[in-house]
């Protein structure tokens, strides 16, 4: 997986050639280079052409360690313009080299390259890379393995050996042709065909018997799975047939470990799970499969994915190796039952911080929309358009990106206006009014002063309809530290807050009619991304932009822009 990897990692760093001045750092750099193309693949009797990174899919590793710096240079070799997402790396003051479209950079567009740097600093763990323009993420995205730092080692047993396991989809279509033509009839996007493990559909899918991924493992080993969920609309269930899980991380950060016979995973969320291969040496299935929680039958991609665990030795290989059983692809108890269980491993070493005073509180809806369309010809309900929003305004894309606009002041890009509570108050899990369905619709900012402690209730509604929403939040990891059920009560429901040892994530996820509470401190200044991680919600406007304000010094603002920021026209 370091195919992508070029030169030799470096005991010190200059900047000269980026910044133009002379800054050295103790940081151990780490040099890769991406060729974005298009690549043949065949899945599912099915050869296609699709966007890649260096030929791969899943995308090449990238391996630093805890405080490292990694230098990534881009070259856009494909049809559309591109840009990268460092999905779980807070990247300190430099919100330059994050990577939303349009948000923090306008896209690399085909034949030009960008460098990003990307910074590490207490991330532990998993995260990962992906693309982060229209949907080419579905086929551009990789793990990132962050060892611990130099003279320390994990806070549990040292695994024999390490894994990377990418849940992910693969589409028979073309998947800018899906976006677009959503897009413009306003309709649901076509659902995947099957999900992948490491981009193989395996077991019950047709034509993946052979080209089924196989982990190999030897009796009596412990092997730390580093699991990353790239799909792209559904939630998964994920377990490995008559062997227990441990999970000690999720999302970059240590957890207290939980043993489990499954797992539930929500798009943009890793989790670092130990396996010990413990059971007669034979073939063992591992397999996930959807959770699907709309308050609604849509429709959804039903399958399951499969790889099979495989002990090395001498055997005769079992002619139907056992399978997982996985909770209903609608068992919300399940789901519930895995993830009410993580806490924070909240010891000396780990320890956590959570906010008690709290400067800035916002409290946020977070719905399902329709955009009224003339003559009701379009393909949502009602001849409408599908859409959705936060505080009912649905996000519109600029077309200059936000982060130069606001570092170069430049006028009518965005509205420093997103309001901190809804517009209008109303019953959000019960029966909602039509005054609620339709969205506004803007470019609208939250502006947060530096050093503030933060509180984000999101609110789950019943608008069009309830469905679960995985919320990810660019810059920052934050404590999640409430969740429940119905509408969130000022009075009641922070008496139900952990605020002992709550995990510290990046992507959180919302239960259908429910609500959830994070908080941080405001330490990272820039511009940040907060949205939905299931693609169509945020393609539809599930999405809004958080500007944390400069501090008072050189060291807690932005830092200045790079010389080869891909440009806007």
């Amino acid at each position: 997986m370091e195919l992508s990897k070029i030169g030799l990692s470096l005991g010190f760093l200059c900047f000269f050639f980026l910044h133009g001045v002379l800054a050295c750092s103790t940081r151990k750099v780490h040099h890769y280079s991406f060729i974005v193309s298009e690549t043949n693949f065949t899945r599912l009797c099915i050869t296609k052409s699709m966007l890649t990174v260096n030929g791969q899919w899943p995308g090449p590793t990238i391996q630093v360690r805890k405080g490292d710096t990694a230098f990534v240079q881009v070259h856009n070799h494909g049809k559309y313009g591109i840009t990268i997402h460092w999905h779980g790396v807070k990247q300190p003051r430099n919100p330059w080299s994050d990577g939303p479209e349009n948000v923090t950079q306008c896209p690399i567009q085909p034949g030009k390259s960008f460098i990003y740097e990307v910074t590490f600093s207490d991330e532990v763990g998993t995260v990962w890379w992906h693309a982060h323009s229209d949907w080419s993420r579905a086929t551009v995205h990789g793990a990132i393995v962050i060892l611990p730092a130099r003279g320390t080692t994990y806070p549990f047993r040292k695994p024999d050996a390490e894994k990377v396991l990418v849940l992910g989809e693969w589409y028979n279509g073309d998947l800018k042709e899906i976006i677009d033509k959503a897009t413009e009839s306003g309709a649901p996007p076509e659902e995947s065909t099957a999900y992948t493990i490491n981009g193989q559909p395996g077991f019950p899918n047709n034509c993946s018997k052979e080209t089924t991924y196989r982990l190999q493992v030897q009796y009596g080993k412990t092997y730390l799975l580093r699991l990353v969920n790239a799909v792209m609309n559904e939630e998964m269930f994920f377990g490995i047939a008559n062997h227990k899980l441990t999970v000690v991380a999720q999302d970059g950060a240590y957890i207290k470990p939980i043993t489990t016979d499954y797992i539930m995973t929500s798009p943009g969320q890793t989790m670092d799970i130990l396996l010990i291969a413990n059971q007669p040496p034979s073939h063992y299935y591992i397999a996930g499969s959807p959770f699907f929680d709309a308050g609604f039958i849509a429709t959804y991609d039903s399958s399951n994915t499969s790889a099979i665990l495989e002990y090395t030795g001498n055997f005769a290989p079992p002619a139907s190796p056992p399978y997982p059983s996985l909770p209903n692809i609608r068992n919300r108890a399940a789901a519930d039952n895995f993830t009410k269980r993580i806490r924070a491993l909240a010891s000396r070493a780990h320890p956590v911080n959570v906010p008690k005073k709290i400067d800035t509180k916002i409290f946020m809806t977070v719905g399902l929309n329709e955009l009224l369309c003339p003559d009701a010809t379009c393909g949502g309900p009602n001849g409408n358009k599908l859409s959705s929003s936060l505080n009912n305004i649905s996000f519109v894309t600029s077309t200059i990106d936000i982060l130069q606009a606001y570092y170069r002041d430049l006028p009518g890009v965005f509205k420093k206006d997103f309001p901190d509570k809804p517009l209008y108050v109303f019953n959000y899990t019960g029966e909602v009014a039509d005054n609620t369905l339709y969205p506004l619709q803007g470019t609208n900012v939250t502006m947060i002063d530096y050093g503030a402690s933060v509180e984000i209730v999101l609110q789950g509604t019943s608008v069009q309809f309830g469905e679960f929403h995985p919320m990810h939040l660019h810059g920052y990891s934050f404590y999640w530290v409430g969740t429940g059920y119905g509408n969130y009560d000022e009075t009641t429901s922070p008496k139900t807050y952990n605020l002992k040892d709550p995990p510290e994530v990046n992507t959180v996820g919302l239960p259908r009619n429910g609500w959830v509470a994070i908080r941080f401190v405001a330490n990272n200044p820039g511009v940040w991304f907060l949205h939905c991680h299931l693609e169509r919600h945020a393609s539809w406007g599930m999405s809004t932009v958080i500007i944390v304000k400069n501090g008072p010094t050189k060291e807690t603002s932005i830092r200045p822009p790079p010389p080869n920021l891909p440009s806007c026209s």
